[in-house]
């Protein structure tokens, strides 16, 4: 494999890591928001209607930004009725052409992203709640967390064209 590739991939998955490690952290602080808001409203009948929004929204950065970490951990689902049976070049083959259909669906759900980010800067769109934030900043984590998604599967894609014809990407 040539020595451009592998930095890419490298780099790519250095920033997937990075992403992902700071994306696990934000488990303790979702943790933190619901128990604020539960013993708020048990200890002072106290009810802060946006700290359940805003968990909403920290929730959506997790997955969003865990999603390339989890795929270069290997940690997302597999049906593996046949798989496992299979020689390391064919589940690389395999993989290779499979990856291209959730490439095509990573670019689709970017570029409608990216649109959607582009309409709420432009006219200062708001959630529909009561807290009524600004949707702009999560349709942007939203659209990082996409394309970090879609970086990382084309590193994958690489692998696994690498790994079909013999040789080690990394």
């Amino acid at each position: 494999m040539p020595k451009p590739l592998r930095l890419y991939i490298r780099a790519v998955d250095e920033l997937s890591y990075r992403l992902g490690r700071f994306a696990v952290y934000l488990i303790f602080v979702m943790m933190g928001t619901l128990l604020f808001a539960a013993l708020s409203r048990v200890l002072f009948n106290t009810s802060y209607i946006w700290l359940v929004e805003s968990m909403q929204f920290m929730l959506v950065a997790y997955f969003l930004l865990g999603g390339a970490y989890s795929m270069q951990l290997g940690s997302h689902v597999r049906m593996d009725l046949f798989y496992e049976r299979w020689s390391v070049r064919t589940k690389a083959t395999v993989d290779a052409v499979t990856i291209c259909f959730l490439i095509f669906y990573l670019v689709m759900l970017l570029y409608g992203g990216w649109s959607s980010a582009e309409y709420a800067l432009k006219y200062g769109e708001n959630s529909r709640s009561a807290w009524a934030p600004p949707m702009a900043p999560i349709k942007i984590v939203m659209c990082v967390g996409i394309a970090v998604m879609l970086l990382q599967s084309t590193a994958r894609f690489l692998k696994n064209v690498a790994r079909a014809l013999g040789e080690d990407a990394e």
